[in-house]
């Protein structure tokens, strides 16, 4: 009989584990198009996270104008300066692609230009290679459309998010650690690996961008690039392209000042590009990103790869996150009920081998 009541007991538990997870299923299904919302009320969780306990727990200000007064600004300083980015890069790039006959002139030189180099020519820039490229990149032009009011929904539903979960952090993080079956060790290890990742990746990449846009544009006036700070600000938003990152935007531009017969300028520019450009990246990386976390390059790279694919713009921060969880898992595991120490790819004790 015994024997029978605990039967019965672990067949309601497996019923009601599936259960759970078929409605689980159901509302992420639905709530699909939100996801970047509440992906960003996390992340912006995170980074006021300690500011919010100081001025609530410690100078015992009321939650809710606290709250209010941190989406006021992230509105000022991470919403307002993005629309002011689009704002100033839409009509430039809407008009340099409207001037067909300079498009094509450059076109023409470029495609002389390589002909003439035999390490080059090889590479197939006709004008049917011309039209593809161009059909294939006005397939995005819909979603990209698209995507301007699929970001304010989910600001909003950033927000709004943000906001119940600051008024309600303290009973918010009681239940997610009590629901976290793992030791104190563990769930501390956890946490820590994800402020980690959401700080280096939420306040690293832009800084990042920001810095190399910055040397860019000094280096486009500098060796007569037209329209240099739209191709500045281009070149600091392919830095968070993986491998490739600004080299995508200054290789070609090299091409074309070498092919419209400035061949020292366009020598000192791919130089400029290659040296200050290319190597800030390293500079910031063993500087200033390395105080935010110290993240391993592997992870940061296909964890982008990964996040582009699953969630978009926000994958940049979340796709390193997913990555990097693989490995805390472990560790965790070996806390819980392994004996060796299991080092991982951001460790220090790494670097030193």
């Amino acid at each position: 009989m015994q024997q029978k009541q605990i039967s019965n007991k672990a067949i309601n538990q497996i019923f009601l584990i599936l259960l759970i997870l078929l409605i689980g299923y159901s509302i992420f299904k639905y709530l699909l198009y939100y996801l970047p919302g509440f992906l960003g009320a996390i992340t912006l969780y995170m980074l006021f996270r300690k500011m919010f306990i100081k001025l609530t727990a410690e100078r015992k200000l009321n939650k809710s104008l606290v709250s209010i007064s941190m989406i006021f600004l992230a509105i000022v300083f991470i919403v307002l300066p993005t629309w002011a980015l689009v704002n100033y890069l839409v009509p430039q790039a809407t008009e340099l692609f409207q001037n067909k006959d300079l498009i094509m002139s450059k076109y023409n030189a470029v495609q002389a230009y390589m002909h003439k180099t035999p390490i080059l020519k090889e590479i197939d820039l006709s004008n049917e290679a011309l039209m593809n490229f161009l059909q294939e990149l006005a397939k995005y032009v819909p979603s990209l459309l698209n995507s301007v009011a699929e970001v304010l929904i989910n600001l909003v539903v950033a927000f709004f998010v943000l906001y119940f979960m600051q008024v309600n952090n303290e009973k918010l993080e009681r239940s997610i650690y009590g629901f976290i079956p793992f030791s104190e060790k563990s769930k501390t290890e956890i946490f820590d690996e994800i402020n980690m990742m959401v700080r280096s990746n939420a306040i690293g990449i832009p800084i990042l961008g920001l810095c190399q846009g910055i040397v860019a544009v000094i280096g486009y006036m500098i060796f007569g690039v037209d329209n240099p700070i739209l191709w500045g600000l281009i070149t600091g938003l392919a830095s968070i392209i993986p491998v490739v990152g600004t080299m995508a935007v200054w290789v070609p531009i090299c091409v074309v000042v070498l092919a419209t017969g400035t061949v020292g300028n366009g020598i000192g520019l791919a130089l400029y590009c290659l040296i200050l450009v290319g190597s800030i990246d390293n500079v910031l990386r063993f500087t200033i990103l390395k105080k935010l976390g110290d993240v391993h390059p592997l992870i940061t790279v296909f964890g982008v790869l990964l996040g582009l694919n699953m969630f978009g713009v926000l994958g940049l921060i979340f796709g390193p996150l997913i990555l990097s969880s693989i490995f805390v898992l472990f560790k965790v595991y070996n806390n819980e009920f392994g004996k060796s120490k299991i080092i991982l790819p951001s460790d220090d004790k790494l670097d030193d081998q």
